[in-house]
């Protein structure tokens, strides 16, 4: 079974965008097709960790830095490039 690990992730700070790629079905032939999800993780009060989509104010420029960055890895990868390791990028803010 194939694990299921994004084609590259970016970072900033608390924020993470993952770039996927996903098979779909379109006219009865598959294709390839890359989303982006933006998450962002979190300690609750008793100190575990979790993960929701949810952004603050001041999030909200970090998603948008991180899904820059996912913007252009996306429209950059030839449409016939193998799967190559993770890419993870950071900005400490």
């Amino acid at each position: 079974m194939q694990e299921n690990n994004p084609i590259a992730k970016f970072r900033a700070g608390s924020v993470t965008c993952a770039v996927w790629e996903n098979e779909i079905t379109v006219g009865g032939q598959q294709q390839k097709m890359l989303k982006a999800q933006v998450s962002r993780r979190y300690k609750d009060r008793n100190g575990t960790w979790k993960t929701t989509q949810s952004l603050s104010r001041n999030e909200i420029p970090l998603a948008i830095y991180v899904l820059g960055k996912a913007f252009a890895a996306m429209i950059e990868r030839p449409a016939d490039q193998d799967e190559q390791g993770d890419v993870e990028q950071e900005l400490v803010v």
